[in-house]
């Protein structure tokens, strides 16, 4: 799925109704979509730039197609729509459709890492240096969203990646609404069938307490969603704020603590200073690689990064992307599946 591509000069167009927007024509496409072509500056890796937004291999909301291209389908400030983007040599190509899909392609270059400054990152570990040097197109995405992040991540506190990712898969598939435009499933080269677009804030609020049971969601997970989209509107303006004073606001609603709040802005801002404390396996994964202490917490982690102020989450995660692991032990999180009692 991944692809790169070198710099390439950029100029500004005036297409479609986008005024001094750089590197871009903006035209219709059939289905009554909308495109970009949009050329970035240096090498970009979709797969690794993308990949974070994924709430597993059968999000309802994000599709990885055979032919390379990425899908995504979001809920806009606009409304909702479907983004499609693929490298086409030294250019990327971006259809969308729905009423969000202007929003959507104004968003290009910030989705895609253009906000990001990896040069202002200083490898200072052999281990980070090695997957910094092996993955030039990694950048830190910007969605300009935190609902469409905030809700997964609450549902990830305390179980599985399994479980959230199936909670998430169920709830946006029955509560959500099909996504607009044609969807990669129309050329059959989507796995998981018709892709969504994950509910407004009034009908998460609206979900009955039986959907959360059945979905795998406990009380206390539903009811800090319930709480966060009472207050959606007031969320949603944190996109405006720095990273760490958007994570205060969040962390005002009950239930969203350091590791929640990290984890949307990480997304949301492409912060990459947001480092995730409080995570079951980061803090070991981190102590492993760069001072071969498998045990690590929460404060030795936060002093191996101390030399990345600033850049801690990239340096975070060139270090998971870089396979140096500690093997695996036992499972300390219990599974376990609330629906099916």
């Amino acid at each position: 799925m991944a692809g790169r591509f070198s710099p390439r000069p950029t100029r500004t167009s005036v297409r479609g109704g986008h005024v001094g927007v750089p590197a871009a024509r903006v035209s219709g496409v059939a289905g009554g979509g909308r495109e970009r072509v949009w050329a970035p500056e240096g090498p970009l890796d979709l797969g690794l730039v993308l990949g974070p937004l994924r709430r597993g291999p059968g999000d309802p909301t994000f599709r990885a197609a055979a032919d390379g291209s990425v899908w995504r389908a979001s809920r806009t400030p606009c409304g909702p729509g479907t983004l499609r983007v693929a490298l086409e040599g030294s250019v990327v190509r971006a259809q969308a459709w729905g009423p969000g899909a202007e929003w959507l392609l104004e968003r290009v270059p910030s989705l895609l890492g253009a906000d990001d400054e990896p040069d202002a990152f200083v490898p200072r570990h052999r281990v980070v240096a090695l997957a910094w040097h092996r993955r030039p197109g990694l950048r830190l995405t910007r969605t300009g969203l935190v609902m469409e992040s905030l809700i997964p991540s609450i549902l990830e506190q305390k179980v599985t990646t399994d479980e959230a990712y199936r909670a998430w898969r169920l709830l946006v598939r029955k509560f959500g609404e099909a996504a607009p435009g044609p969807g990669p499933g129309a050329s059959g080269s989507g796995a998981f069938g018709r892709m969504f677009v994950m509910p407004d804030a009034r009908t998460w609020g609206l979900i009955p307490s039986w959907e959360w049971h059945r979905a795998g969601v406990d009380n206390k997970r539903a009811s800090t969603i319930l709480r966060c989209v009472r207050v959606a509107a007031r969320l949603e303006e944190a996109v405006f704020m720095a990273p760490a004073e958007a994570q205060a606001r969040l962390e005002v609603v009950s239930g969203v603590g350091p590791w929640t709040s990290a984890e949307v802005v990480q997304r949301s801002h492409g912060a990459a200073d947001a480092v995730t404390v409080g995570d079951l396996h980061l803090p070991g994964i981190v102590g492993f690689a760069l001072a071969g202490d498998r045990d690590a917490d929460d404060a030795v982690m936060l002093s191996l990064l101390e030399p990345y102020a600033g850049q801690r989450h990239r340096a975070a995660r060139l270090i998971l992307l870089s396979g140096r692991v500690p093997g695996r032990r036992a499972p300390r999180m219990p599974r376990g599946d609330i629906g099916r009692l």
